[in-house]
């Protein structure tokens, strides 16, 4: 019996390589993208807060009598430096040109990957625990995190802040202290405050592990049933995606970049902070030194925060 001609001897099969370049690694960022852009025109970027007097049941006057000016008080100047940001790429002359699977262009797929790595390291340094630098012809400017700026509104296991230095709010990093249990207390008492300081936060910020925390609190209800009858499908959700509280509903959102220590949650009003850009994303092509091309993709940028008293933090957390 002759022997059957197979795929085991044969010569000139062709490669079998997906088109498909497979990637899982995450891309969301749930800060840089919720809150507004702006446009800084200096490396330091400066604003303006203000506050109305406090409200007070002694606004009485006698008929008739002089009028009596007001404390007027000025605005405060807040500030934060811009950050430079960048990635630099280099693919050689052959490499561009021969046959690639799953992208046409190295050059191009290696800057789109690099753009999603800026974003990356962005929402890691906003939620980062990183005072602001003027930095130095040898050392980095570096931008004040969300973390240097909360003051007012803040739950610590420690001391307490009890007065907003304006001076060097956005400079110092916040010292953190003992770990304790995450409770739904804790949680309403910084919800509660961003309130009564005037702000309206929509957005809860934490690590993955401190989100499923959130989901077992009783206001959430720990086990919701949902029934569909026309399949007879049963699905017990043990997660939350909103949180109803008495002064609004917040969107409860994991953040894998936050610092990995599980450590705090920010309650913000993304209305109240923006990304102001110096120099918005831009691709440079830099001088060829050989056979091969390098290009480098850059931004200049800071965060803006633009009263601190509208968003809070619950920080010292740990998922016991």
């Amino acid at each position: 019996m002759a022997a059957t001609f197979s795929a085991h001897t044969v010569i000139g099969i062709r490669e079998d390589l997906s088109d498909v370049i497979y990637d899982i690694s995450p891309q969301d960022t749930p800060v840089m993208s919720s809150i507004s852009k702006s446009k800084a025109t200096s490396v330091y970027h400066e604003w303006q807060t203000d506050s109305l007097a406090a409200s007070t049941t002694a606004n009485a006057l006698v008929e008739g009598a002089d009028a009596t000016d007001a404390t007027v008080s000025p605005t405060t100047r807040i500030g934060n430096y811009t950050q430079i940001v960048g990635k630099v790429i280099r693919v050689s002359g052959t490499l561009e040109a021969v046959d690639k699977a799953g992208r046409k262009s190295e050059k191009a797929y290696q800057m789109a990957k690099a753009a999603a790595e800026m974003k990356r390291d962005i929402e890691t340094i906003i939620t980062a625990n990183q005072g602001q630098s003027a930095g130095n012809a040898t050392t980095a400017r570096t931008m004040g995190s969300l973390l240097s700026y909360i003051k007012t509104n803040s739950s610590v296991n420690g001391t307490s802040v009890t007065g907003v230095d304006p001076t060097t709010i956005g400079i110092s990093t916040r010292t953190d202290g003992t770990t304790r249990t995450f409770t739904e207390a804790l949680l309403k008492e910084v919800i509660q405050e961003v309130f009564v300081s005037g702000g309206t936060p929509t957005l809860a910020v934490m690590r993955p592990a401190l989100k499923q925390k959130v989901s077992g609190f009783q206001g959430n209800s720990a086990y919701r049933v949902n029934t569909d009858n026309s399949v007879g499908n049963v699905t017990v959700v043990a997660g939350a995606d909103l949180y109803q509280s008495d002064f609004g509903v917040l969107q409860l959102v994991p953040d894998r970049f936050m610092r990995s220590s599980d450590r705090e949650v920010l309650i913000l009003d993304p209305e109240f902070a923006a990304l102001a850009y110096l120099r918005p994303f831009a691709t440079k092509d830099l001088a060829i030194n050989g056979d091969s091309e390098r290009s480098q993709l850059i931004a200049e940028l800071t965060i803006e925060v633009r009263n601190e008293a509208a968003h809070g933090i619950v920080a010292d957390l740990n998922t016991n």
